[in-house]
């Protein structure tokens, strides 16, 4: 192996196997290192690539001492390595130093300290038989540190752990790794590589040494209790001389108050016998203002009755001449009726009467037919006549359905018209409905910002932040320090007009947050939250006596624009700092469209920059190669704009526009209403036309039938006399049959005519006759309202007169018999006083308001108190002799010894409670986490299988802390799964081992992470899946790959993110 070669040598990486277009190294990689004296290398380096890196080489050739090297630079003890008990074990034989020498790149957004170590971070270790230092350089080789504290806060920086199996595996790890098929081997792997494993030892550390101190302030709290005991009974002591020297005292103002009892029991008569003539006295006021409401009553209702008869008289004028009217047109409706019948009577005679014609007619057609049956002849001449009148009543005929078809078309267009009106009419209507929505939003708004412009700490949080300003103000004598907020309220801007609204973006929901001093305030203050029902309301706990930070000019963006914070103006420092510390106000720029923000957030990408804001509602960031532009919500001129006039003035308008956009939808509907009913009035029109053409077509058509029917007679008539005189008769009786029809028809029509007539006198009858019923309901309805007037009328003269018997009769002796009483107690007063005085002043007797109750007594109990108070005091004199000064001061002494030792004690409580709690819910969370890793881990786990066409499953028992893989081979025709790897091919074993790692790797973080002999035991072919799974998975992950082994891996190629390196052979 590489410990047991002797032989000085010097290996340097070849440098035909580097590329010219390597990526770009990221902060927290190994760029390269060197090794001086170091197990089996005398003089080495090697740089690596930014992302896989292949270190190939014999068995012996060094390979695996540089992931120990790497070790111990990052703080690794020498037995956490497995290669040695001691670091100086470490030196190569025959040398008595050893340096190890890394440099790790430090550029990007994750750089540690660039401003101290540069661009590059050199660690390096140098070990000696004796002892072992560690220095920190920067680029340039300048010591910067010497302590491992300094290594270490690097080290967590960089989320380097090299004790961590996913970071670094070693060649024993590997090979322990790939071979164990036990379960709890692979959970200790499992709760080691997720860091587990240290959280948990943290947690359960920190509860037994939480547990130990409880157990400490427990055995301090009780030894003060023998002290509390002793302070107690000297407190009793105290208490009972205190009362009686109180005593002594009460006695004396007892003395003084009985002296004046008796005019202060006078005086508290004449007190109520005051309270009782301003009673009655009040009662004059009270009369007399029911008396003169009485009278007001009085006047209206008199007032209400005077315009109710007028009203009723014009009613009933109204009523008469609507009966007058209802008489006038009963007459004409009676004549019309009677008409009416008339007609009907003469058209069912005349209807009759040309029945019995047609009866006639059709005999005496009956006998022409039976002529002919006898005689047949007819002449050419007669025959064209009748050919000739045919054409002409079917030329007619054709005409009439012609212009029927017209008007029929002409109904049609007009109903399609309509249709079509109607619907516009109803598109009108709905936008009417639309722009009149929007006014009303629009004037919504506008009170909303008028309400703003009066108050702006109600722009802030509306009514419940005033609310709980109200509350704050209330209990501002509980906080620590006045609460800060809203933080909005404090803030002014530069430019408003132009970034209000940019930088309300920008700050978000910090602007409706309160700032407080410590975390008592904090609970203070969401209580009062609480109670002014803003519960979501977000506070910050900050120290107030930081000075305003000042931001040095190489951590502000470089770049000409402005930043959030260039704009803010605040005469409160701790907004500015809060703003900077939560808020990244600093490192937010500010430009004016989407074009400008583009190019600096993605071209240029200045340093310190995290966010960018433009002023048409943009937002960009540049975030792990990822260029990311959001659209933000909300329209508006921003909170912290000075004044919303502009703003309120632009809504007036957009509400005038859509004011008048409704006003003139109105209009266009008023027209296309007026044009809907000329279509509907034309279309009434073309339908009386079209009814008027149809009834002379269907009359037409029937000529044109007697017409055939009398050429069909002519052509079978004879010529004989009495076919002649048939003939003669026949047509005779056809016109007198025609006339008597024409007058049937014309009396039908008048019947129509009358019936008609009739029918609208009767509504208008009808009509009229409801009228006058209405507006007798009227009538009689204001009659009963002038009736209920007229009784409320008395009930208010009946008032009035009880309330003027009241206050001759009661109000006024009742006064009169209190003051004369009044003055009877206001002379004894006076006689009582004068006693008193004798006895003590009344000056002295307000040295006496101390004694509760006195004011309530009368002399007599007052003088029996004295007695008994005289006698307690005699009592207690006997009992307690000890000097009461004495006694306050032991007792002053003790109680602040004591109450200085229970306040330490209470805090140390307290604070460990605190503690006992984070843990508790540390401890969820731990919990939580656990479950959520082994979730993640079988899906990731099952992932990688998937490549080879292998499906798996990983099972995590915390209970048990065992882990168990199930693999279900593609070739197992059982479809059972392998519930035991050993059971697995050594390449089959070694491939799924790797994807149990592979899943690991993605579950954990590192800049850089290195396998030694990851491929011990897998045959060719899983070496080639293995090798593309591992490039593939390290190339897509995106951190530094460093992996060593001693087999073949041609089947991976060289490219600008994979970097093969070989090792020289050994030397014998």
């Amino acid at each position: 192996m590489e410990e047991g070669m002797g032989e000085s040598m010097t290996r340097v990486c070849p440098p035909n196997l580097r590329y010219e277009q390597q990526p770009q190294h990221t902060a927290g990689t190994i760029k390269k290192i060197r090794l001086e004296n170091f197990m089996c290398h005398e003089n080495f380096e090697m740089e690596f690539g930014n992302a896989v890196n292949f270190v190939l080489g014999q068995n012996g050739s060094g390979k695996s001492a540089i992931l120990t090297a790497l070790c111990v630079a990052f703080g690794s003890r020498a037995k956490k390595t497995d290669r040695a008990n001691h670091l100086k074990d470490l030196i190569k034989k025959g040398c008595s130093n050893a340096v190890i020498h890394v440099e790790i790149q430090n550029e990007g957004e994750d750089a540690f300290k660039p401003e101290i170590y540069g661009d590059v971070i050199i660690v390096e270790r140098r070990i000696s038989v004796s002892a072992n230092s560690i220095i920190l350089k920067d680029h340039q080789g300048k010591r910067v540190g010497y302590r491992i504290a300094d290594l270490r806060e690097m080290v967590e920086h960089f989320n380097i752990d090299v004790d961590n199996p996913c970071v670094i595996m070693s060649q024993d790890k590997s090979r322990e790794f790939l071979h164990s098929g036990n379960d709890k081997d692979k959970f200790k792997f499992f709760y080691k590589a997720t860091l587990l494993q240290q959280v948990n030892d943290l947690l359960e550390n920190i509860s037994k040494e939480i547990g130990v101190a409880h157990g400490i302030v427990k055995d301090l709290e009780g030894s003060i209790k023998p002290v509390e005991k002793e302070l107690k009974e000297l407190q009793d002591k105290i208490k009972a001389m205190e009362h009686i020297e109180q005593m002594s005292v009460d006695i004396q103002k007892l003395k003084k108050k009985l002296a004046w009892s008796w005019v202060y029991d006078v005086d508290k008569n004449l007190q109520a016998q005051s309270a009782k003539i301003d009673k009655l006295k009040s009662r004059i006021p009270a009369c007399q203002a029911k008396i003169d409401q009485q009278l007001n009553d009085i006047v209206r209702l008199k007032e209400g009755i005077s315009e109710k008869k007028d009203a009723i008289a014009i009613m009933m004028e109204e009523y008469t001449q609507l009966n007058q009217i209802i008489t006038d047109q009963n007459q004409p409706l009676s004549l019309a009726r009677k008409e009416a019948l008339e007609l009907e009577h003469d058209c069912n005679s005349k209807t009759s009467k040309v029945q019995k014609m047609l009866q006639r007619l059709k005999k005496l057609e009956q006998e022409v037919q039976d002529l002919h049956e006898q005689h047949v002849k007819n002449t050419q001449a007669e025959k064209s006549d009748l050919e000739e009148k045919l054409k002409g009543l079917q030329h007619e005929v054709h005409t009439a359905e012609l212009d029927w078809g017209r008007l029929k078309e002409e109904e049609t267009k007009l109903m399609n018209n309509i249709n079509l009106q109607n619907e516009e009419i109803k598109t009108i209507v709905y936008k009417i409905r639309g722009h009149e929505n929007n006014c009303n939003e629009i004037s919504k708004q506008i009170r909303e910002y008028e309400q703003k412009q009066g108050n702006k700490i109600r722009v802030f949080g509306g009514e419940r932040v005033m609310h709980l300003i109200y509350l704050v103000e209330k209990y501002h004598q509980r906080f620590k320090m006045p609460p800060i907020g809203p933080i909005g309220v404090h803030l002014n801007l530069l430019d408003a007009k132009k970034w209000a609204a940019t930088v309300e973006h920008a700050i978000g929901g910090l602007l409706n947050s309160f700032i407080v001093t410590d975390h008592k305030d904090f609970l203070l203050l969401k209580q009062l939250a609480k109670e002014a029902n803003y519960r979501n309301l977000q506070i910050i706990i900050y120290d107030f006596s930081i000075p305003r930070l000042k931001i040095p000019q190489h951590m502000l963006p470089e770049t000409n624009h402005p930043s959030t914070l260039s704009l803010l103006q605040s005469e409160n420092h701790t907004v500015i700092n809060v703003l900077v510390d939560l808020g990244n106000v600093e490192r937010q720029v500010l430009v004016k469209d989407y074009d400008t923000g583009k190019v600096v957030a993605f071209n240029q990408r200045p340093r310190n920059l995290k966010e960018i804001y433009t002023a048409d509602g943009k937002k960009m960031f540049y975030r792990g190669g990822v260029e990311t532009t959001l659209p933000l919500k909300g329209k508006g001129p921003g909170r912290l704009c000075s004044s919303f006039e502009d703003y309120i003035k632009d809504l007036r308008s957009k509400a005038s526009d859509e004011q008048n956009a409704a006003n003139e939808g109105k209009s266009r509907k008023r027209q296309a209403e007026i044009k809907l009913r000329e279509l509907e009035s034309n279309l009434t029109s073309v339908k009386r036309h079209c009814e008027n053409v149809g009834r002379s077509l269907s009359s037409k058509k029937l000529a044109l039938e007697e017409a055939m029917h009398q050429h069909a007679a002519e052509n079978s008539s004879i010529p004989s006399s009495s076919v002649e005189e048939l003939d003669v008769e026949i047509t005779e009786f056809k016109k007198k049959l025609e006339e008597e029809q024409i007058l049937l028809e014309a009396l039908r029509q008048r019947k129509d005519e009358a019936s008609g007539k009739a029918k609208d006198l009767k509504v208008k009858f009808d009509k009229l006759r409801g009228s006058a019923e209405d507006k007798f309901t009227v009538i009689e309805k204001a009659g009963n309202q002038c009736r209920k007037i007229e009784s409320e009328l008395e009930l208010a003269e009946q008032g009035k007169a009880h309330y003027e018997n009241l206050m001759e009769n009661k109000v006024l002796p009742a006064i009169k018999k209190a003051e004369e009483e009044y003055q009877e107690l206001t002379k004894m007063r006076e006689e009582y006083a004068k006693k008193a005085s004798i006895i003590c002043p009344e000056n002295e007797i307000n040295d006496c308001d101390s004694l509760e109750g006195c004011d309530m007594k009368t002399p007599d109990q007052i003088s029996a108190e004295l007695k008994e108070l005289s006698q307690k005091v005699e009592h207690e004199c006997r009992r307690h002799s000890e000097p009461i000064a004495d006694l306050r001061m032991l007792y002053e002494k003790k109680q602040r010894k004591i109450m200085k030792r229970q306040k330490v004690y209470k805090a140390l409580r307290q604070k460990l409670d605190a503690c006992q709690r984070a843990l508790e819910i540390r401890g969820k969370k731990f919990k939580s986490n656990a479950t959520r890793l082994k979730q993640q881990l079988s899906w990731k786990f099952n992932d990688h299988l998937r490549k080879k066409g292998i499906s798996g499953l990983i099972k995590v028992n915390y209970e048990e802390n065992t882990l168990s893989i199930e693999v279900q081979m593609p070739q197992d025709a059982s479809n059972r799964a392998v519930r035991d790897t050993r059971g697995l091919s050594g390449g089959e074993r070694s491939f799924s081992t790797l994807c149990f790692a592979l899943a690991l790797h993605e579950m954990s973080e590192s800049p850089f992470r290195a396998m030694d002999e990851f491929d011990v035991f897998m045959d060719a072919v899983s070496r080639k899946i293995s090798l593309e799974t591992l490039v593939d998975f390290c190339v897509a992950q995106g951190s530094q790959w460093l992996f060593i082994t001693p087999h073949d891996t041609s089947t991976v190629k060289p490219g600008p993110k994979v970097k093969k390196m070989q090792m020289l052979a050994p030397r014998s």
